[in-house]
């Protein structure tokens, strides 16, 4: 892209934003990893983003858009839970940030939600907007979403499942649908089920743990891959099942063993691209480091002082950033490097050897997965 460098010390910009307007929850989902891990930063921070910090933030993402030449950039506004402030907040970051972006640079904007506010009303004012909406949901039934529940231990699904509907009728704002594996619910349970909610992305996620803090699942012993079991199951029902939604983690990986760079953390080895800018004005690292001790996401900068080229410059974002050179001896001495990149950079924490620097603890997980979903694509070239 124009504006940046190229060889070996090649300036990646920051490319998508991730902004908090809230920074509290109308769940209390049993594995969140925000409100219920180490980290209780969010604790101290005001719940909604005053006006001043909103407008600040527009200033710097055009401050980097100009000095970098971007044609475009992404913002994604979070939480918490982003629509407790109503569309009123985020009408107005969105025209704070298009205002202040620079000729010939355009934003797309998204928001992930778990869909319990939602109303007919709020998806056509954001719709208006331009905004685009992500759901996060742990399958399609009731059963499946039990763990997310309000503060009073009541189920959230009668609300999603009236989003759910609601957006089905607006394909040009529904995102897609962000799922935790849950290893206790059958994969074709899952699959099926969100499948037929007929989104257009499905992104199954690992429940974010590390070597510290393990997954709910024990990994042992040796060869035991409970996780990749599990995707292997719904990559074959995906890959055989004819139309159906995107699913992020398949198509990364295919996209991977063919040639092409990685768009996710998940996986690869491309650089990463986004930055946090917290209620209070904090630019912090992603949100995902949160569930391995309290301040890993901090960088200790705020955009009322500081660039983002000075984010770039961050240690934590440039270990983040340095492809196979940040990885351990062991992810580097890989054959499967490219393609799984040492996984989830949070995965990899170990707070007694080596921190970030080990493989992820899904280890042998993303292995099992990345050897079937070669193995069907080379069955499926063959037969051509």
């Amino acid at each position: 892209m124009a504006g940046e460098k190229t060889g070996p010390t090649a300036v990646v910009p920051f490319r998508q934003f991730v902004l908090k307007v809230h920074s509290r929850c109308n769940l209390a989902c049993t594995y969140c990893y925000i409100y219920a891990g180490p980290d209780r930063s969010w604790r101290a921070r005001p719940p909604t983003v005053p006006a001043a910090t909103m407008r600040q933030t527009a200033l710097r993402i055009a401050e980097h858009a100009r000095t970098h030449r971007l044609r475009e950039v992404r913002i994604d506004l979070h939480g918490g839970e982003p629509l407790l402030t109503g569309p009123g907040p985020l009408l107005a970051q969105a025209a704070a940030v298009r205002a202040a972006l620079p000729a010939g640079c355009t934003a797309a904007f998204g928001v992930q939600t778990n869909g319990t506010l939602l109303t007919r009303d709020m998806i056509d004012t954001l719709a208006a907007a331009g905004f685009r909406l992500g759901l996060s949901l742990d399958g399609g039934t009731p059963g499946l979403n039990r763990r997310r529940i309000d503060h009073a231990g009541r189920p959230s699904w009668p609300a999603v499942s009236r989003a759910v509907r609601l957006l089905h009728d607006r394909p040009e704002v529904f995102a897609g649908i962000l799922c935790t594996i849950d290893i206790t619910a059958a994969p074709a349970e899952v699959y099926d089920s969100l499948r037929a909610l007929d989104p257009p992305m499905v992104d199954f996620l690992l429940p974010h743990a590390n070597w510290t803090s393990p997954p709910p699942a024990p990994l042992g012993p040796a060869g035991r891959t409970p996780y990749g079991d599990w995707l292997c199951t719904a990559f074959d029902l995906w890959w055989d099942g004819g139309p159906g939604p995107r699913v992020r983690v398949f198509t990364e990986i295919l996209g991977l063993l063919l040639g092409r760079p990685s768009s996710s953390e998940a996986v690869g080895l491309s650089p990463v691209v986004a930055l946090v800018v917290d209620t209070d004005g904090a630019i912090e690292q992603v949100d995902s480091l949160k569930s391995t001790y309290d301040g890993a996401a901090a960088t200790g900068l705020d955009v009322f002082h500081h660039t983002f080229d000075d984010a770039l410059a961050h240690p934590g974002m440039a270990a983040r950033r340095s492809g196979r050179d940040g990885l351990g001896a062991q992810c580097r001495g890989c054959a499967l490097v490219e393609v799984c990149g040492g996984g989830n950079y949070a995965h990899r924490y170990r707070a007694d050897a080596g921190g970030f620097t080990n493989p992820s603890v899904y280890c042998a997980d993303l292995e099992r997965l990345i050897r079937h979903i070669a193995a069907r694509l080379n069955a499926a070239v063959a037969l051509n």
